[in-house]
Protein backbone atom coordinates (compact mmCIF):
# COMPACT_ATOMS: atom_id res chain seq x y z
CA UNK A 1 0.00 0.00 0.00
CA UNK A 2 0.98 3.39 -0.75
CA UNK A 3 1.85 6.48 1.82
CA UNK A 4 1.71 9.76 1.21
CA UNK A 5 5.27 10.02 -0.05
CA UNK A 6 4.79 8.16 -2.46
CA UNK A 7 1.68 8.76 -3.29
CA UNK A 8 2.55 12.28 -4.12
CA UNK A 9 5.36 11.33 -6.46
CA UNK A 10 3.75 8.20 -8.08
CA UNK A 11 2.70 9.57 -11.21
CA UNK A 12 5.44 11.25 -11.96
CA UNK A 13 7.90 8.66 -11.93
CA UNK A 14 5.84 6.48 -13.78
CA UNK A 15 5.04 8.93 -16.16
CA UNK A 16 9.18 9.24 -16.54
CA UNK A 17 9.30 5.06 -16.70
CA UNK A 18 7.22 4.96 -19.77
CA UNK A 19 3.53 4.11 -18.48
CA UNK A 20 1.20 5.88 -20.63
CA UNK A 21 -2.18 5.92 -18.38
CA UNK A 22 -3.64 7.00 -21.04
CA UNK A 23 -3.06 4.72 -23.79
CA UNK A 24 -3.37 1.63 -21.45
CA UNK A 25 -7.03 2.88 -20.35
CA UNK A 26 -7.98 2.90 -23.75
CA UNK A 27 -6.69 -0.67 -24.54
CA UNK A 28 -9.15 -2.08 -21.82
CA UNK A 29 -11.77 0.04 -23.01
CA UNK A 30 -11.43 -1.85 -26.38
CA UNK A 31 -11.55 -5.07 -24.74
CA UNK A 32 -14.43 -4.63 -22.04
CA UNK A 33 -16.49 -2.97 -24.89
CA UNK A 34 -15.90 -5.09 -27.60
CA UNK A 35 -17.56 -7.50 -24.83
CA UNK A 36 -20.24 -5.44 -23.06
CA UNK A 37 -20.76 -2.43 -26.10
CA UNK A 38 -23.79 -1.21 -24.16
CA UNK A 39 -21.74 -0.56 -20.79
CA UNK A 40 -22.34 2.66 -18.98
CA UNK A 41 -20.63 2.15 -15.45
CA UNK A 42 -17.51 1.21 -14.16
CA UNK A 43 -15.84 0.39 -11.17
CA UNK A 44 -12.06 0.51 -10.93
CA UNK A 45 -10.53 -1.72 -8.03
CA UNK A 46 -6.89 -0.41 -6.85
CA UNK A 47 -8.16 2.63 -8.60
CA UNK A 48 -4.88 4.82 -7.45
CA UNK A 49 -4.21 8.26 -8.25
CA UNK A 50 -6.99 7.83 -10.51
CA UNK A 51 -5.39 8.08 -13.67
CA UNK A 52 -6.71 5.73 -15.41
CA UNK A 53 -10.19 6.46 -14.22
CA UNK A 54 -10.08 10.08 -15.36
CA UNK A 55 -9.97 8.75 -18.95
CA UNK A 56 -12.72 5.81 -18.24
CA UNK A 57 -14.11 9.02 -17.16
CA UNK A 58 -14.82 10.39 -20.60
CA UNK A 59 -16.69 6.96 -21.88
CA UNK A 60 -18.93 6.00 -19.12
CA UNK A 61 -22.02 8.22 -17.13
CA UNK A 62 -20.87 6.50 -14.38
CA UNK A 63 -17.55 5.48 -12.89
CA UNK A 64 -16.27 4.89 -9.27
CA UNK A 65 -13.00 3.92 -7.50
CA UNK A 66 -12.07 1.45 -4.61
CA UNK A 67 -8.17 1.66 -3.07
CA UNK A 68 -7.05 0.42 0.26
CA UNK A 69 -4.61 3.79 0.50
CA UNK A 70 -6.06 6.67 1.17
CA UNK A 71 -3.55 9.19 0.37
CA UNK A 72 -3.72 7.76 -3.28
CA UNK A 73 -7.97 8.31 -3.11
CA UNK A 74 -7.22 11.82 -1.80
CA UNK A 75 -5.22 12.46 -5.17
CA UNK A 76 -8.10 10.42 -6.97
CA UNK A 77 -10.48 12.99 -5.49
CA UNK A 78 -8.76 16.05 -6.47
CA UNK A 79 -8.23 14.95 -9.51
CA UNK A 80 -12.09 13.49 -10.13
CA UNK A 81 -14.64 15.60 -7.36
CA UNK A 82 -17.70 13.66 -9.38
CA UNK A 83 -16.39 10.28 -9.16
CA UNK A 84 -17.22 7.81 -6.08
CA UNK A 85 -14.34 7.06 -4.07
CA UNK A 86 -14.22 4.58 -1.42
CA UNK A 87 -11.43 2.84 0.83
CA UNK A 88 -11.61 -0.95 0.97
CA UNK A 89 -9.85 -4.24 0.44
CA UNK A 90 -10.51 -5.73 -3.03
CA UNK A 91 -10.63 -8.85 -0.85
CA UNK A 92 -14.07 -7.48 0.83
CA UNK A 93 -15.56 -4.60 -0.19
CA UNK A 94 -19.22 -4.03 -0.37
CA UNK A 95 -20.39 -0.91 -2.34
CA UNK A 96 -24.58 -1.82 -2.76
CA UNK A 97 -24.21 -1.69 -6.27
CA UNK A 98 -23.52 -3.18 -9.54
CA UNK A 99 -21.30 -2.32 -12.70
CA UNK A 100 -21.63 -2.75 -16.03
CA UNK A 101 -17.58 -2.84 -16.24
CA UNK A 102 -14.77 -3.68 -13.40
CA UNK A 103 -11.31 -2.99 -14.08
CA UNK A 104 -7.96 -3.75 -12.01
CA UNK A 105 -5.12 -2.75 -13.40
CA UNK A 106 -1.46 -2.08 -12.72
CA UNK A 107 -0.97 -5.68 -11.18
CA UNK A 108 -2.59 -4.53 -7.91
CA UNK A 109 -4.43 -7.86 -7.94
CA UNK A 110 -1.44 -10.04 -7.30
CA UNK A 111 -1.20 -8.40 -3.14
CA UNK A 112 -3.82 -10.65 -2.15
CA UNK A 113 -1.92 -13.06 -0.43
CA UNK A 114 -3.42 -17.15 -2.11
CA UNK A 115 -5.41 -18.50 -4.98
CA UNK A 116 -7.74 -18.47 -2.14
CA UNK A 117 -7.66 -14.58 -2.01
CA UNK A 118 -7.69 -13.87 -5.23
CA UNK A 119 -10.65 -16.18 -5.46
CA UNK A 120 -12.44 -14.33 -2.69
CA UNK A 121 -11.61 -11.04 -4.63
CA UNK A 122 -12.72 -12.18 -7.94
CA UNK A 123 -15.97 -13.56 -6.56
CA UNK A 124 -16.29 -10.04 -5.16
CA UNK A 125 -15.91 -8.33 -8.60
CA UNK A 126 -18.48 -10.83 -9.79
CA UNK A 127 -21.06 -9.80 -6.82
CA UNK A 128 -20.80 -5.99 -7.92
CA UNK A 129 -21.08 -6.74 -12.19
CA UNK A 130 -24.38 -6.97 -13.58
CA UNK A 131 -25.10 -9.92 -15.75
CA UNK A 132 -23.12 -10.02 -18.51
CA UNK A 133 -20.83 -8.13 -16.98
CA UNK A 134 -17.32 -7.80 -18.19
CA UNK A 135 -13.82 -7.60 -15.81
CA UNK A 136 -10.51 -6.70 -16.94
CA UNK A 137 -7.18 -7.49 -14.52
CA UNK A 138 -4.14 -7.11 -15.15
CA UNK A 139 -2.02 -9.57 -13.48
CA UNK A 140 1.63 -9.34 -11.92
CA UNK A 141 4.80 -11.84 -13.61
CA UNK A 142 3.79 -15.13 -14.50
CA UNK A 143 6.27 -17.07 -12.36
CA UNK A 144 8.24 -18.23 -14.89
CA UNK A 145 8.72 -14.55 -16.76
CA UNK A 146 9.74 -13.59 -13.20
CA UNK A 147 13.28 -11.86 -12.67
CA UNK A 148 14.55 -12.40 -9.33
CA UNK A 149 17.52 -9.75 -9.08
CA UNK A 150 16.01 -6.98 -10.85
CA UNK A 151 17.02 -3.30 -10.97
CA UNK A 152 15.66 -0.71 -12.03
CA UNK A 153 16.43 3.15 -11.48
CA UNK A 154 14.97 6.27 -12.28
CA UNK A 155 15.47 9.94 -11.75
CA UNK A 156 13.41 13.01 -12.78
CA UNK A 157 13.37 16.27 -12.06
CA UNK A 158 10.50 18.68 -12.14
CA UNK A 159 10.88 22.46 -11.42
CA UNK A 160 12.54 22.45 -7.97
CA UNK A 161 12.40 18.96 -7.11
CA UNK A 162 14.53 15.93 -8.12
CA UNK A 163 12.96 12.46 -7.43
CA UNK A 164 15.21 9.27 -7.45
CA UNK A 165 13.74 5.59 -7.28
CA UNK A 166 15.80 2.32 -7.23
CA UNK A 167 13.88 -0.99 -6.67
CA UNK A 168 15.26 -4.45 -6.39
CA UNK A 169 13.38 -7.78 -6.85
CA UNK A 170 13.46 -10.94 -5.41
CA UNK A 171 11.84 -14.56 -5.02
CA UNK A 172 10.69 -15.52 -1.35
CA UNK A 173 8.73 -18.46 -0.15
CA UNK A 174 5.31 -16.42 -0.15
CA UNK A 175 6.29 -15.28 -4.04
CA UNK A 176 8.28 -11.93 -4.96
CA UNK A 177 9.19 -8.91 -2.90
CA UNK A 178 10.04 -5.59 -4.57
CA UNK A 179 12.38 -3.05 -2.35
CA UNK A 180 11.66 0.54 -3.69
CA UNK A 181 14.15 3.55 -2.16
CA UNK A 182 12.87 7.12 -2.77
CA UNK A 183 15.44 10.29 -2.73
CA UNK A 184 13.30 13.24 -2.76
CA UNK A 185 15.16 16.80 -2.98
CA UNK A 186 13.27 19.98 -3.04
CA UNK A 187 14.91 23.83 -3.17
CA UNK A 188 13.26 24.65 -0.21
CA UNK A 189 13.81 21.46 1.65
CA UNK A 190 16.57 19.64 0.88
CA UNK A 191 16.87 16.13 0.71
CA UNK A 192 14.45 13.36 2.22
CA UNK A 193 14.88 9.44 2.13
CA UNK A 194 12.17 6.87 2.35
CA UNK A 195 11.56 3.19 1.24
CA UNK A 196 8.98 0.67 0.92
CA UNK A 197 8.02 -3.40 0.47
CA UNK A 198 5.50 -4.82 -1.93
CA UNK A 199 4.81 -7.90 -1.88
CA UNK A 200 3.36 -10.08 -5.09
CA UNK A 201 2.30 -13.48 -5.24
CA UNK A 202 3.14 -15.49 -8.44
CA UNK A 203 0.27 -17.06 -9.80
CA UNK A 204 0.49 -19.16 -12.94
CA UNK A 205 -1.76 -18.08 -15.72
CA UNK A 206 -3.77 -21.58 -15.07
CA UNK A 207 -4.23 -20.46 -11.12
CA UNK A 208 -5.33 -17.15 -12.66
CA UNK A 209 -7.87 -18.82 -15.06
CA UNK A 210 -9.22 -21.58 -12.47
CA UNK A 211 -9.90 -18.71 -9.77
CA UNK A 212 -11.72 -16.66 -12.62
CA UNK A 213 -13.57 -19.81 -13.57
CA UNK A 214 -14.73 -20.92 -10.26
CA UNK A 215 -15.36 -17.06 -9.81
CA UNK A 216 -18.14 -17.25 -12.50
CA UNK A 217 -16.64 -15.98 -15.66
CA UNK A 218 -15.68 -17.16 -18.84
CA UNK A 219 -12.04 -16.11 -19.18
CA UNK A 220 -9.73 -15.12 -22.04
CA UNK A 221 -6.17 -13.99 -21.52
CA UNK A 222 -5.25 -11.66 -23.87
CA UNK A 223 -1.12 -11.64 -24.52
CA UNK A 224 1.00 -7.93 -24.93
CA UNK A 225 4.42 -7.43 -24.80
CA UNK A 226 3.93 -6.56 -20.92
CA UNK A 227 2.27 -8.77 -18.84
CA UNK A 228 -1.16 -9.33 -20.83
CA UNK A 229 -4.73 -8.80 -19.49
CA UNK A 230 -7.36 -11.14 -18.34
CA UNK A 231 -10.73 -10.44 -19.30
CA UNK A 232 -13.45 -12.36 -17.55
CA UNK A 233 -17.50 -12.33 -18.94
CA UNK A 234 -19.70 -13.05 -16.04
CA UNK A 235 -21.54 -16.16 -16.62
CA UNK A 236 -25.87 -15.97 -16.53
Amino acid sequence: MYGTEAAEVYDLLHRARGKNFEDEAEAVLELALGRRPAADSLLDVACGTGAHLRVFGKRFDQVAGVDLSAAMLDLAGARLPEAELTQADMRDFSLGRRFDVITCLFCSIAYVRSTGELEQALRGFARHLTPGGVTVVEPWWFPERFTPGYIAADVVREGGRTVSRVSHASRIPAGSRMEVHYLVAEEDSGVRHFQEEHLYSLFSRQEYEAAFDRAGFDVEYVPDAGRGLFTGVLRG
